[in-house]
């Protein structure tokens, strides 16, 4: 990954770059041979801090801070939950209402490692969702998260039951396809298997709004990537 490439905006204080789906934020503990996004920034920075992250699949901005002063100012930010957290994706079918809240509590599943659920006893989570386009097989949309749970966007639309597309945690891992969404469809001469137009989770961290330790107020986006772009396109065309 060229680091250049990702960076939507660089202070003395912090640094925001634009995630690629596919890489971690964090080392994986199991697994050292696996790129993360806080190691290419060590080193190109030097002395970088984590603020928060975002899932392995989840493209979009990341919020790094570049010294302790700044670090221990943005993580009681994020805390304090005085960071607005925008998301755009795609879902399966057509959530109703097109606009409202999911207020569910989420707990780690008692027996899957790794995945979450809705419970009453679990922590409280919060996601305002709105249905920006819908073409009936798809809707894409736009949340904002209140906290910062675990999978929080992916297990509130399961809850609402219509998983984002392209989740095998929470949905169905089935990349999305060209034929499934043009009525007409054909494979070239020469083509064997169809390539899909998304092949990864079709979530993306959009935007967020926040104070820097002086009170500046930054709204930095980050566009909806080519993959999940090429998808609403098609969608668009073959409504």
């Amino acid at each position: 990954m060229r680091l250049e490439e990702h960076i939507l905006l660089e202070t003395p204080d912090f640094v925001v770059v634009n995630k690629p789906s596919g890489m971690l934020t964090l080392p994986d503990r199991h697994d050292n041979e696996l790129t993360s996004l806080i190691a290419v920034m060590k080193k190109a920075y030097g002395e970088i801090f984590t603020v928060h992250r975002l899932d392995r699949d989840t493209s979009g901005i990341i919020l790094f801070a570049r010294n302790e002063a700044a670090h221990k100012y943005f993580s009681q930010l994020f805390e304090s939950r005085d960071v607005e957290k925008y998301y755009l994706g795609l879902v399966h079918g057509v959530p109703m209402p097109e606009k409202g809240a999911v207020n569910e509590g989420i707990m780690e599943h008692p027996v899957q490692k790794g995945k979450m659920v809705t419970n009453r006893k679990g922590k409280a989570s919060l996601t305002d969702y709105e249905v920006l386009e819908s073409f009936g097989l798809y809707s894409l949309m736009k949340w904002r998260i209140h906290t910062g749970r675990t999978h929080q966007i992916r297990v509130h639309m399961k809850h609402l039951g219509h998983p984002i597309a392209v989740d095998e945690l929470y949905g169905s891992p089935q990349p999305v396809l060209l034929s499934s969404i043009k009525k007409k469809f054909k494979l070239g001469k020469h083509t064997e298997e169809e390539r899909p137009l998304l092949s990864r989770l079709a979530l993306h961290a959009a935007m967020l709004v926040f104070k820097d330790p002086s009170g500046k107020t930054y709204t930095v986006e980050a566009p909806l990537p080519k993959d999940i772009n090429a998808v609403v396109t098609q969608l668009r065309k073959n409504r």
